[in-house]
């Protein structure tokens, strides 16, 4: 029986943003946010192997929003949340977004969602106040 009250927990999500004229920069600057974070190597909660960016294109030309993946795994990481959150909203203040949303799925405390917002249209790196929500859902057994 396993007595360690740490237990797996996943974070995973997306982060969005909307196609524009300046996309070609605005990938570049996003790409090069998520490459200047740490390797996994380093134990970094937020790390830069735990990202991916999607190609534009695909099937349907006309959607205009892209997206940036991202998913791990952890060992209890919701006791270490407000580093982890730290760590993300770092990221998040040098890439342009229209929203992030964030699933933390913990076998103690049931899923928790967390909503990026920015003050404006889309959040520019170093420009906008990044606001968060949080959502719980506790499923019962």
């Amino acid at each position: 029986m396993n007595t360690d009250v740490r237990s797996e927990s996943v974070v995973y999500g997306c982060i969005k943003n909307i196609i524009s004229e300046e996309l070609s920069q605005q990938r570049r600057s996003n790409r090069d946010a998520m490459q200047a974070l740490p390797s996994a190597e380093s134990w970094s909660l937020v790390n830069r192997e735990m990202f991916s960016l999607t190609e534009p294109g695909g099937a349907d030309l006309s959607l205009a929003t892209e997206i940036v993946h991202f998913g791990a795994s952890y060992s209890g990481v919701e006791h270490e949340w407000n580093y982890w959150l730290e760590q993300f909203e770092s990221l998040l203040r040098n890439m342009y977004w229209v929203s992030a949303t964030v699933h933390l799925e913990t076998e103690m405390s049931g899923l928790h969602s967390f909503v990026f917002a920015t003050d404006g249209l889309c959040h520019e790196p170093q420009r906008s106040d990044i606001q968060i929500r949080c959502e719980w859902v506790k499923e019962s057994a």
